[in-house]
C-alpha cells in the first residue's frame, strides 16, 4: 500500500507560480512511476505530467510543456510538479498517482487532490 498527500495548491495570478508537492507512505515511492493529474469542473480528469520510476523519463501534456516540470527526490518519497507562467485554463484539482507501469489503472494510487486556482 501506498498513501499519497499532495500539497502546495493554492490561489495565484495569472502568471504566477506554485510548485505542488506528492509525499508518500508506505511503499517506498521509488518503485512506482509517478504521474500528476488534473481535473477541472466539468471535465475529464487528465494526465499533465509523468515521471518514471528513476525520473530519467518524463513526459508533459502539450499545453504545459515549457511550463511544468516534474521531477523526483526518492531518497524524501516525495514527487514534485513546478508550475510557472500559469494560465487562468490551469485552474483545477491536482491529483498524484504512483503506478507500476505508467498505465495508471487498477493498479494505481491516488492522493486526495490540491485544489489550484489561477486568476486572471
Amino acid at each position: 500500500q501506498v498513501q499519497l498527500v499532495e500539497s502546495g495548491g493554492g490561489l495565484v495570478q495569472a502568471g504566477g507560480s506554485l510548485r505542488l508537492s506528492c509525499a508518500a507512505s508506505g511503499r517506498t515511492l521509488s518503485m512506482y512511476a509517478v504521474g500528476w493529474f488534473r481535473q477541472a469542473p466539468g471535465k475529464e480528469r487528465e494526465l499533465v505530467a509523468a515521471i518514471s520510476r528513476s525520473g530519467g523519463f518524463t513526459s508533459y501534456k502539450d499545453s504545459v510543456k515549457g511550463r511544468f516540470t516534474i521531477s523526483r527526490d526518492n531518497a524524501n518519497n516525495t514527487v514534485y510538479l513546478q508550475m510557472n507562467s500559469l494560465k487562468p485554463e490551469d485552474t483545477a484539482v491536482y491529483y498524484c498517482s504512483a503506478d507500476p507501469t505508467m498505465s495508471w489503472g487498477r493498479y494505481a494510487y491516488w492522493g486526495q487532490g490540491t485544489q489550484v486556482t489561477v486568476s486572471s
